[in-house]
């Protein structure tokens, strides 16, 4: 999954943190909701300007960037 269509970085925007486009949820919030056992279903009701595709590609995200920790010690 390209997740750059939907991840944006805007320094001026929660500090710098990675944002998903056209809002102000953070992929942590994001992981951090699912880490807490709330489900895609539950968030995107919660959350309607999301969709599958941008939780999806908060997972992502937080894979290539363990990708780059590991590949990079």
């Amino acid at each position: 999954m390209d997740y750059k269509k939907y991840i944006t970085i805007e320094p001026n925007k929660r500090f710098g943190k990675p944002i998903l486009i056209g809002t102000r949820i953070s992929v942590y919030d994001v992981l951090n909701w699912l880490a807490n056992g709330m489900s895609k279903k539950e968030i995107l009701k919660d959350f309607p300007e999301l969709n599958k595709e941008s939780i999806n590609a908060c997972l992502s995200f937080a894979a290539n960037r363990e990708n780059i920790v590991r590949v990079a010690s």
